[in-house]
């Protein structure tokens, strides 16, 4: 394992491009033509081929591309207990886009026990090196929260827990029976992806996604308390940190607005150990909202898009984290695409070879930098 942690001053998010190969392997096993064995087998091979490509781009973290997942998010929550998959009438409305229709409901009472993320986070593991940490990508409580109440999935979650305490200490004690598993197993760098604080910033898209007006502060505090309430006892050479998302969806996005309807409770009280954030576009809004960030916590500025091939102008990328740098200290901050590759399976609209060079050209600026 590599002698530092997370963030790094060059770094990326974590889902990545998936390959012809892995696509075609899913669809065959969704269809009923190969085993779960032949899947898991082209699984294991990709994802090592994949591992190998980040060591030779020079980054200090490996992950699997998420390429055992369809979604970034549900794939996850379907492995816990007391959570079952369903699928709706629509997906996600995302701009000029609709997503697939997967979701989550709740069939029993909630818990984290064995897990089937830790044995996949188990396989990345032991091609940790000198030079790499293994992550392991989740979804953070809080967006879980979200999903059991999107739409109607709240009438079958308030069947099984009319009691709002009692889910929220569910979830909370289900995510640290998994952060522990994982712990035990090795893992030692954990990422919380989290579009709610997105949803937050875009108040008519909340508004919308929820079919009625919520009250910002009381769902952001809950939000807030449900994540904490997950952190809680954490090993201190566990590094969690969380990458707060408006949607990223074959290149399409979902919600607008920057940090600073929610950037004091966010920045200010989520225990995580630093912020992946989204600095791409004029969607994203400015730095001010990083005046919260207490002097402890690391900033990773996600200036560049992962939605798009092109490369960004180096010199205004290079004077973007100066003007970052008057909120929260140089050495402080730390540079990434603003989302991973591939959310879902459908990826963004670049290829493999783009999306490499993508990643050279955030080492690149970096290096000049730190």
């Amino acid at each position: 394992m590599y002698k530092e942690n997370a963030p790094f001053k060059y770094d990326f998010v974590g889902s990545f491009l998936r390959p012809e190969r892995l696509k075609k392997a899913r669809a065959d096993y969704a269809e009923g033509n190969i085993t779960i064995n032949d899947l898991t087998k082209i699984e294991d091979e990709e994802i090592k081929k994949l591992i190998a490509k980040q060591k030779a781009a020079g980054y200090h973290v490996i992950t699997d591309g998420e390429f055992r997942r369809s979604y970034w998010h549900l794939d996850f929550m379907w492995g816990f207990q007391g959570i079952e998959h369903i699928e709706l009438d629509h997906g996600y409305f995302f701009h000029g886009e609709e997503t697939t229709h997967g979701s989550v409901a709740v069939s029993g009472k909630i818990s984290g026990k064995n897990h089937p993320f830790v044995e996949h986070f188990k396989f990345v593991k032991q091609f940790e090196d000198a030079n790499t940490v293994a992550r392991q990508t989740i979804p953070a409580p809080a967006q879980l929260y979200a999903e059991l109440f999107r739409e109607k999935n709240g009438e079958t979650t308030r069947k099984y827990y009319p009691d709002d305490e009692k889910l929220i200490q569910d979830i909370a004690g289900a995510y640290r029976t998994v952060i522990a598993d994982l712990y035990d197993a090795g893992c030692r760098n954990i990422q919380f992806d989290d579009c709610t604080w997105g949803m937050f910033c875009d108040k008519n898209y909340w508004a919308a996604r929820q079919n009625a007006e919520t009250e910002l502060k009381e769902i952001a505090e809950k939000s807030l308390r449900l994540n904490n309430l997950a952190l809680e006892g954490k090993p201190a050479d566990l590094v969690i940190t969380t990458h707060v998302c408006r949607g990223n969806y074959h290149s399409t996005w979902a919600s607008s607005g920057g940090y600073e309807p929610i950037a004091e409770i966010l920045f200010g009280g989520e225990q995580v150990d630093g912020f992946y954030l989204e600095f791409d576009d004029e969607r994203s809004g400015g730095f001010e909202p990083l005046r919260f960030v207490p002097n402890n916590k690391k900033v990773v500025l996600g200036l560049l898009t992962s939605k798009s091939p092109v490369l960004e102008d180096e010199k205004i990328i290079l004077t973007r984290i100066q003007e970052a740098a008057q909120f929260v200290p140089l050495n402080n901050l730390s540079l990434s695409p603003q989302c991973g590759f591939a959310s879902c399976e459908i990826g963004n609209k670049l290829t493999e070879d783009e999306q490499w060079a993508k990643l050279a050209h955030v080492k690149q600026i970096s290096e000049k930098v730190w």
